[in-house]
């Protein structure tokens, strides 16, 4: 764990004392070279189940892919942020890199943590960087009323948390992830129990976000610089599916009584949500609102708590993490060249970058799922746990899947396909920079296919 800990705390004073000429070149060759190194957490050789153990820090099926994936992102986030932030200050350009890696160091000790109590702080810390990122580096002026959102919605359903963990700690003696498993099941029969539940859920259930309460995500997502839009839909909404997963042990007889509203409210999210991308203009906030439909299917799969429901929900996080952090590069890259986020400014574009329409046709086909990719994968052991479940739940997968499709074809042949308007003809050719940005996150989709057991380990 210190050997990608250590390495990413030193990348600030790298960042902060490098010569401006190598300030990008040197940021990016050393979170390359983490990643890389990062690669060794997906080879678990415990027994136990929990590896590269410590006091504090540990990792296990579980944590390893979202680590990795968390890893993973911080190179892409400076490859993809080089343009936007080039007519900036130097201190300007070394304040974002430091927030950027600030980001990951926090991440990374939200997912190694063994302590609860831990693990919420930094889950709250990570707000700080992320905050600051579409306060201050956000596009349009909305980005004021976009963090206040973010925050205000973040910190309401994360309090009742704290106040639950603490009396969990009261009644178990021990917050402790290693020993929670093994403690004796709580007796939970009171009413005041069910408010108990709620609130160990809802900070996950904002967070993640299921629909009802998931406002905050479009405007985050829309107002977001390129890095914003990625760390939040490729890691922050998992951290939301990963406390589940992880409180949910401790919840387990009241779990089956008190679930069926929220499993209804993320299978109706699934449907409404991707009903509102069938009419979106705005191409960020397409992409926002159809990673709310998809981590309504993550939510279903948890609360059921089944060993497929549990599988399929982390195959989906991740490959959902890389496929829309691949969509969001992409419609930088429309963005940077036609400063508008609507869709029907930017049409035809296949005519000019070809190359850039094939990565958003391998793109869109991810996000619809196409066989035999991991996202399909994760939908379809998902989608079967809840039709063992209950068969009514077919309706609602059924149609989601559909509309799913639809909206991503939408999307696809609204930016790519038709005639290309007058003032798109001078526009500024594609770089390699980009190209090797979408292949950075196509490329390990592609290989997850060979080794799937990479990521959905942790039930087998």
């Amino acid at each position: 764990m210190l050997k990608i800990l250590i390495p990413t705390l030193m990348l600030i004073p790298t960042i902060w004392f490098t010569p401006k000429r190598w300030l990008w070149n040197n940021t990016l060759l050393s979170s390359f070279l983490i990643a890389f190194f990062s690669l060794t957490w997906l080879k678990n050789t415990s027994e136990v189940g929990w590896s590269c153990m410590n006091h504090w820090m540990a990792t296990d099926p579980l944590s390893a892919p979202l680590l990795v994936l968390t890893c993973w992102l911080l190179p892409l986030m400076i490859l993809a942020s080089q343009k936007h932030s080039a007519s900036e200050p130097s201190s300007r350009q070394r304040t974002y890199l430091i927030l950027l890696t600030s980001l990951q160091l926090l991440l990374i000790l939200t997912f190694g943590a063994t302590e609860i109590i831990m693990f919420y702080i930094m889950f709250e810390a990570t707000l700080i960087p992320t905050l600051v990122i579409i306060t201050r580096w956000g596009n349009q002026t909305e980005r004021l009323n976009a963090g206040t959102y973010f925050l205000f919605y973040t910190l309401v359903g994360s309090l009742p948390l704290l106040v639950a963990l603490l009396l969990l700690k009261t009644n178990t003696g021990t917050l402790s992830l290693l020993t929670l498993q093994f403690s004796p099941p709580l007796h939970l029969t009171s009413f005041a129990d069910n408010f108990w539940w709620a609130a160990c859920l809802l900070a996950f259930l904002v967070k993640m976000p299921l629909y009802g309460i998931h406002l905050w995500l479009p405007k985050a997502h829309v107002e977001a610089p390129i890095a914003g839009s990625m760390i939040l839909a490729a890691v922050l909404l998992k951290l939301g599916g990963y406390g589940m997963m992880r409180i949910m042990m401790v919840l387990k007889p009241l779990t089956e009584e008190i679930s069926y509203p929220f499993i209804i409210l993320a299978l109706w999210g699934v449907v409404m949500t991707s009903s509102i991308c069938l009419r979106q203009t705005d191409l960020k906030a397409l992409i926002a609102y159809s990673s709310v439909s998809h981590m309504g299917l993550v939510a279903g799969g948890i609360l059921i708590q089944t060993p497929w429901g549990f599988t399929g929900a982390l195959i989906l996080m991740v490959a959902h993490g890389l496929t829309s952090s691949a969509l969001f590069c992409l419609a930088n890259t429309n963005y940077e060249r036609t400063h508008s986020r609507t869709m029907v400014l930017a049409r035809g574009l296949q005519t000019v970058f070809p190359l850039m329409a094939t990565w958003w046709f391998f793109s869109s086909l991810a996000n619809l799922a196409l066989p035999p990719l991991p996202n399909l994968m994760g939908e379809l052991m998902i989608i079967t746990s809840l039709f063992d479940w209950s068969w009514w739940t077919i309706f609602l997968t059924g149609a989601g899947t559909l509309i799913t499709a639809t909206y991503t074809l939408y999307m696809f042949s609204t930016t790519q396909r038709g005639p290309l308007p007058a003032h798109l003809i001078v526009a500024e050719p594609s770089h390699t920079r980009e190209h090797l940005l979408i292949a950075l996150h196509l490329i390990p989709l592609w290989l997850l296919m060979i080794k799937p057991q990479l990521i959905s380990g942790w039930t087998g």
